[in-house]
């Protein structure tokens, strides 16, 4: 597969994509509590993405497995990795995670961004989890230059929550990122430094570190969708976009707006 450097204005309107999914984001936590279900969450998500003139990107998204993705987000509860299917039979409770991924069309460009978020009080050791996960999320950035390869990324995600004893998914990676959804390269969080495609300024990518508590099997229900941890434990997912630069990278979506309400 093709790695599509981007000019500058290609950044600009990912730029704007991605500012719109942290928006999105920012929008659903504000209405993340008790009873609320992850299909309303959806609604809002939809509602508030075309109302800013975009498409959410995941709605309709052919499925190599099965159907295409039913919704305009995903809904990870707990348990579940990635790809949650928004429901009205499922509704948040005290204690629980739920990570939400998000995409949007706008201009021709995508944007993606994922966030865990705790709904009431939640436990100790699960809040420890999301801030390793979040923590890694960037440290995996900082590794992002002109110059370092896909493996400095994974491998500085991985060493950093295997030292918590926690557990990193295989088969599931980050990717390039921009007309479409999913570009090359894949971008695992696990890795050897110094291997991989080499990065280059210009590129644009999502990191997007999908941690567990436990171990780190995973198996896919029956809905064709949802990833679950083998032994159930919570797992927690967060994801940024960035544009690869020979400095310091350039995070394209953000958690700024979702993190001062």
């Amino acid at each position: 597969m093709k790695i599509f450097l981007k000019t500058e204005d290609e950044i600009d309107l990912m730029r704007k994509a991605n500012q719109l999914v942290g928006a999105t984001l920012a929008e659903l936590g504000r209405n993340i509590k008790p009873g609320v279900t992850t299909l309303q969450l959806d609604k809002i998500a939809e509602e508030f993405i075309r109302d800013h003139g975009a498409v959410p990107t995941f709605k309709d998204f052919p499925n190599p497995f099965g159907g295409p993705f039913p919704a305009s987000i995903c809904t990870s509860i707990n348990d579940v990795v990635v790809h949650g299917i928004p429901s009205d039979k499922v509704v948040l409770k005290d204690g629980d995670i739920v990570s939400i991924d998000c995409g949007t069309l706008l201009n021709g460009y995508n944007g993606d961004s994922a966030y865990t978020f705790g709904v009431g009080e939640v436990a100790l050791e699960v809040k420890q989890l999301l801030e390793v996960t979040k923590a890694s999320l960037y440290i995996g950035i900082e590794q992002a230059v002109a110059g370092k390869h896909v493996g400095d990324i994974g491998a500085a995600i991985q060493e950093y929550c295997e030292s918590y004893g926690y557990g990193v998914v295989r088969e599931l990676t980050g990717h390039g990122i921009g007309r479409e959804m999913h570009e090359a390269p894949q971008i695992p969080n696990y890795g050897s430094h110094g291997n991989g495609v080499m990065l280059k300024a210009g590129m644009c990518i999502a990191i997007e570190p999908m941690i567990t508590m436990g171990e780190r099997q995973i198996w896919m229900l029956p809905d064709r969708w949802s990833i679950v941890t083998r032994d159930h434990k919570p797992a927690a997912h967060f994801e940024h976009t960035i544009a690869i630069r020979k400095g310091k990278a350039e995070i394209l979506s953000t958690f700024e707006e979702i993190e001062n309400h």
